[in-house]
């Protein structure tokens, strides 16, 4: 719906997938793009400009979870002459409706919540009007951009379940978040259903529920600590995709946000230790468990590590 000349305005701590597209696919046709923290609006009224067609927000971010306003950047987006695009892929529509809150495009990866069991890969565009529904229907039909029937079925299935799956997601997840902000090896927890999250007024004000996604750093920021722990688990499964009934984890400096280069990423809150969890419908206490046994290895491989590293010296 763009053209040479356009800017996109577009929320810093993107998905991987999107930097991508963004980076190496649009702006060699001259859409230029530049990435803000939209947790504060001002920011974006900063940063917008008379050339900026499409404001692009993740709400809540992967995988730092941050939440921004989505009726005040509607607000700016709008005053501006231009659209809102929210991703709503890990609220759900179960949690949070962007276009009642004056989005008027809302996208979904369908691989995620909505289909629920780990099974498809799809993805979807809700439009506000008629008139934006027809333009990305012409797009879709243009570009073969067409979902199987069998997958198309697949996302029916998931959708009539997604109220039950995705409240039982947000309990297990609240009390996983909980768990890791009293560990001791755990630096920093996101979780927007935490009181301490930032922006967290603002999360329980348009969605209902924190969600099933949590992320956490460690007080040893390094990608060995990190990998040693998402290596170490048993009922969380190494796995860049989330939203399915089974816990994955995954390593997102090395695998869902590796395309981003450092400086940008780290800046993003995106550190070398950060770990993000998609908690499932397993057992809370046996997911607990699984996390806590991951966590002790690591004091363990530390300890040896200083051992190895003493006795060479």
């Amino acid at each position: 719906m763009l053209q040479s000349g356009d800017e996109i305005l577009a929320v810093d701590d993107i998905y991987g997938g999107a930097f991508r597209l963004f980076t190496h696919i649009y702006q060699k046709f001259g859409i230029t793009v530049t990435y803000v923290d939209t947790t504060n609006a001002e920011n974006v009224a900063a940063a917008i400009t008379p050339k900026t067609k499409l404001v692009w927000l993740e709400t809540p971010t992967n995988p730092t979870l941050k939440i921004s306003d989505i009726k005040a950047i509607a607000k700016i987006a709008h005053d501006n002459g231009s659209l809102l695009c929210v991703d709503n892929t890990f609220a759900s529509p179960a949690l949070q409706l962007p276009i009642l809150l004056g989005a008027d495009l809302v996208v979904h990866s369908a691989t995620k919540y909505l289909g629920g069991h780990s099974d498809l890969v799809a993805g979807l565009v809700v439009t506000k009007t008629k008139e934006l529904g027809d333009q990305i229907k012409f797009i879709q039909n243009a570009s073969g951009a067409i979902l199987s029937p069998h997958d198309s079925w697949l996302v029916i299935r998931g959708v009539e379940t997604l109220h039950l799956r995705v409240a039982e997601h947000s309990r297990n997840a609240l009390a996983v978040a909980k768990y890791l902000q009293q560990h001791p090896a755990v630096d920093k927890v996101y979780y927007p259903g935490l009181t301490a999250h930032l922006n967290h007024k603002i999360a329980i004000a348009q969605q209902k529920t924190g969600g099933g996604v949590v992320s956490f750093t460690l007080k040893d920021d390094t990608a060995e600590a990190a990998k040693k722990v998402v290596c170490s688990t048993q009922l969380f499964k190494l796995a860049e995709s989330l939203g399915g009934v089974k816990s994955l984890l995954c390593h997102p400096a090395t695998m869902t946000h590796k395309s981003i280069p450092t400086e940008k990423r780290q800046a993003a809150g995106v550190t070398d230790s950060l770990i993000r969890l998609s908690v499932g419908l397993e057992d809370v206490e046996d997911l607990i468990a699984d996390i806590s046994e991951a966590l002790d290895t690591l004091d363990s491989w530390q300890l040896e590590t200083v051992a190895l590293t003493s006795s060479f010296a």
